[in-house]
């Protein structure tokens, strides 16, 4: 009998770890609270910011300011550009709501592109929606990975 209910016993530790484990992997890992945004991309130093038909030879937009705005304008991030032309910007999906994030928010260029290029306008500057590749899943931690879907020169900028 005492063989029987610890076998019982054992059965339920073991079915009550397994959904409060289930449980924990579906707020945390899947979307849920433990994940970052990044948003990354290059900026290029054309007169649309993408690169070229040139492709590779394409010369990089180094020192642009690189700005996440929101809503009416509203900055919630901003990052510069290295020497190739990469930015970075990391959000914490508490704060900031991805289908928010994609609907309502641009990535903006201040810099005027004239800095890279003296015969580009030295006036506006450059607008990208966003479009989420991938999700990556790193132990407990889901990374959304989100790029600028393609610049627009706008010269009210």
């Amino acid at each position: 009998m005492a063989i029987k209910t610890s076998l019982v016993l054992v059965c339920c530790f073991l079915i009550i770890a397994v959904m409060a484990g289930s449980v924990a992997k579906a707020q945390l890992g899947l979307g849920g609270l433990l994940g970052l945004i990044r948003i990354q991309g290059v900026v290029y130093c054309t007169a649309n910011g993408n690169i070229g038909v040139n492709g590779t030879a394409t010369p990089a937009f180094p020192n642009a300011l690189v700005q996440l705005q929101c809503g009416n304008g509203n900055v919630v991030s901003s990052s510069t550009t290295n020497a190739s032309g990469l930015f970075s910007i990391v959000l914490d999906p508490v704060q900031m709501l991805l289908s928010t994030l994609l609907s309502n928010c641009n990535i903006i260029v201040r810099t005027p592109l004239s800095s890279c290029n003296s015969s580009l306008p030295s006036i506006g500057g450059l607008s990208s929606t966003l479009q989420v590749i991938e999700r990556t899943l790193l132990g407990l931690l889901t990374i959304t990975n989100i790029i600028p879907e393609g610049f627009q020169f706008l010269s009210n900028l």
